[in-house]
C-alpha cells in the first residue's frame, strides 16, 4: 500500500514545531525546562504524523529516540552537555551510516530520506557522499558552537540556523537529482541496483 503523501505545510509543522517549542521554552524559562518541553513536543509530533499519514520517516524516529535518550540524561543528571551534544550524535550517526554504507557498496540515502525520488546508481552514490560529508560538517559545526558560544546562541542556532542551512543544502542538490533521475517505469531497476552500488 502506498504511503499517504503529507501536505508540505503539515510536514514542515511537525519538523519545526518541536524546535520552536524548544526555543520558546528556553527563552521563557531555562534549558532544562526547554529540554523537557522538547521531548514532549517530539513525541507529540511523531504521534500526530502517524495519525495523519500512517507513516513516520526513519530519520524522524531515530532523531526522536536520540532526543529522548539525551534529553533524559540532561534532566536526570541536570547537565546541559547531553542535550547540546545530541545534534552532534545525530549528525555523526547519519554521516557514519551513509559513509560506511558507501565503503561497502551500499547507498542508504534513499532509506534515510524515505525514498522521495528514483535515481541511477551513480546518482545515489554521488548524493549519498554529499549528504555524508554534509552531516559530518554539521556535527563539527554543532560542536564548535555549543563549546564556544552561549546557551541562548546555541538554542537559536539549533532552532533557526540548522534548519535553513539544511534546506539550502538540500535545494543545492536538485541539479544532481535532476541529472540522475529516472522515469517511474524504471523505478524497479533502480531499486534492484541501489543496494549494490
Amino acid at each position: 500500500m502506498d504511503k499517504a503523501a503529507p501536505h508540505p505545510l503539515f510536514k514542515l509543522a511537525t519538523e519545526l514545531g518541536p524546535l520552536i517549542v524548544f526555543f520558546a521554552a528556553n527563552a521563557k524559562f531555562d534549558l532544562f525546562v526547554a529540554t523537557g518541553a522538547f521531548m514532549v513536543a517530539i513525541v507529540v509530533s511523531i504521534i500526530v504524523s502517524y495519525a495523519v499519514v500512517r507513516h513516520v520517516p526513519l530519520m524522524a524516529l531515530v532523531s526522536a529516540a536520540i532526543v529522548l535518550v539525551f534529553g533524559g540524561l540532561t534532566l536526570f543528571l541536570h547537565n546541559e552537555t547531553f542535550i547540546k551534544m545530541k545534534p552532534t550524535i545525530i549528525y555523526g550517526l547519519f554521516g557514519l551510516v551513509l559513509g560506511g554504507g558507501l565503503l561497502f557498496g551500499k547507498s542508504f540515502i534513499a532509506i534515510m530520506f524515505d525514498q522521495m525520488f528514483n535515481l541511477t546508481p551513480a546518482g545515489w552514490r554521488a548524493l549519498t557522499l554529499r549528504w555524508a560529508l554534509f552531516f559530518v560538517a554539521m556535527a563539527v559545526l554543532n560542536e564548535a558552537i555549543w563549546r564556544t558560544q552561549s546557551t541562548d546562541f546555541w538554542v537559536a542556532f539549533k532552532a533557526f540556523g540548522a534548519v535553513p542551512i539544511t534546506a539550502v543544502f538540500a535545494m543545492l542538490q536538485m541539479p544532481l537529482i535532476n541529472r540522475h533521475s529516472i522515469a517511474p517505469a524504471s523505478a524497479e531497476a533502480s531499486d534492484a541496483t541501489r543496494g549494490d552500488v
